[in-house]
């Protein structure tokens, strides 16, 4: 084999193997010539598996006369994605590459929002009717199957396409060859509203562990499937933006490394300097009781200890609550449940924290005497102050979920930093009332 050709092969072997793995750190230019250098039968797979973002960009880099090959390599709801990530002045375009049977299936998907069931849909899938034979029906599925999403599972439709019943397609092909369809179906069938939303599709394939859910319309008018594969990615999206929310700041719409600064800035700044406003209220605050602080200076020393705490116990039970509403263990209804098991939740952890604190300044003063000859009132007030700002910041973090989802908003934007600022200002004004009252007439 001459050297040049060794080369080659060597090349595409490399590529096959580590494309995927070096493909996010290359130059758009880079990637475009990567993809060239495989053959077509792996560049097929290699298009296949990468992302609707990624296809989008990769298709638009690729001269126009190669475009329509890769675009109609793909079935209808993944061609839907990919234009919907594709640039605004390119969607026609490469909408008209399509076939015209494709391009309304397609058409169909995009008047759907993104995080709808039926943007998730794919129209092509298994259906019969309920007349015929078992025999008949794997007849029938064996011509389809090339044009299907899956197999898994038949659906049996009446002739204005509304949902009969369903069976596996294990069931069809084990069963009597002379029984009917109808004979065999399951007629109680678990599907998902058009319009119902991806958080709690993703919830419906959790609860009933199946391979794919029929959508339907109002009138029980079958549209497509949604299949586990095209949820799996949608879990994955949706527990990304929830924690990247979490973290007190926009979600990003494109993986971290492909996300331009600027954008990132742009997406982090506005959170950012919202909290930095709202801790400026804590100065405010600490000037309010600026003569309390003069007067007991060892005040002073507990304000971090104080404030932190009332922030921590806020973002564990924020957390708790909006993955609880995600998982849809938690509805609007259940709040007074909640705010119950908060209470408690939050009288007992400031309780642990306060004895802590107590125990902490007593040994501390009995070893070093710093904090002079009251400091079992100044325990005492430490100790109060953390029962009451550990309590409210587990109230205020547990229902500010409640409050966002009752006004429209996604629960997950009620962040811990958000939370934490939140309790900053409102802990220290129950420190210092706690300690007017335990204090006065003694160092205040």
């Amino acid at each position: 084999m001459s050297e040049p050709a060794f080369e080659r092969e060597h090349r595409e072997a490399l590529s096959l193997n580590e494309l995927r793995d070096v493909w996010r750190l290359l130059t758009p230019e880079d990637r475009l010539a990567a993809f060239h250098e495989v053959s077509h039968e792996s560049a097929e797979d290699f298009f296949l598996m990468l992302s609707a973002a990624e296809q989008a960009a990769l298709l638009v880099a690729l001269p126009p006369s190669e475009r329509r090959s890769w675009l109609r390599l793909l079935p209808p709801d993944d061609a839907a994605d990919l234009l919907q990530a594709a640039p605004r002045r390119m969607r026609q375009e490469l909408l008209g590459l399509l076939d015209e049977p494709t391009r309304k299936e397609v058409n169909a998907l995009l008047a759907y929002a993104e995080d709808q069931a039926g943007g998730l849909m794919s129209p092509r899938f298994a259906r019969l009717r309920p007349e015929m034979s078992l025999d008949e029906a794997i007849t029938y599925l064996r011509r389809q199957t090339r044009a299907l999403e899956t197999v898994y599972y038949v659906y049996a439709l009446d002739a204005e396409q509304r949902l009969l019943g369903v069976l596996s397609f294990r069931e069809l092909v084990s069963g009597p060859p002379e029984r009917t369809v109808q004979d065999v179906m399951h007629r109680d069938v678990v599907v998902a509203h058009e319009h119902m939303d991806q958080e709690a599709l993703g919830r419906l394939f959790a609860t009933h562990r199946l391979l794919a859910i029929p959508v339907v319309d109002d009138e029980r008018h079958v549209k497509g499937i949604v299949t586990m594969d095209d949820i799996v990615d949608v879990v994955q999206e949706e527990a990304t933006e929830d924690i990247q929310k979490l973290g007190g700041m926009e979600a990003l719409d494109a993986p971290y490394l492909q996300i331009g600064i600027g954008r990132m800035v742009r997406k982090r700044g506005g959170w950012l300097s919202a909290l930095f406003l709202g801790e400026m209220l804590t100065a405010t605050a600490m000037g309010y009781f600026e003569a309390e602080i003069a007067r007991a200076v060892v005040l002073a020393l507990f304000v971090p200890l104080i404030i932190s705490s009332g922030g921590n116990s806020g973002s564990q039970a924020t957390t708790l609550v909006i993955r609880a509403m995600a998982l849809g263990e938690v509805k609007l209804r259940d709040w007074w449940r909640v705010i119950r098991r908060e209470f408690l939740s939050g009288l007992m952890l400031g309780g642990l924290l306060g004895t802590i604190g107590i125990t902490r300044i007593v040994l501390w003063h009995r070893a070093f005497g710093v904090y002079g000859e009251h400091y079992w009132l100044v325990a005492l007030t430490v100790g109060a102050s953390l029962v009451g700002v550990v309590l409210w910041g587990t109230l205020a973090g547990s229902m500010l979920p409640f409050v966002m989802r009752r006004l429209g908003f996604d629960p997950a934007s009620a962040s811990a930093p958000f939370v934490a600022t939140l309790v900053d200002v409102s802990g220290l004004i129950i420190y210092f009332t706690t300690a007017n009252l335990i204090l006065g007439g003694t160092l205040l």
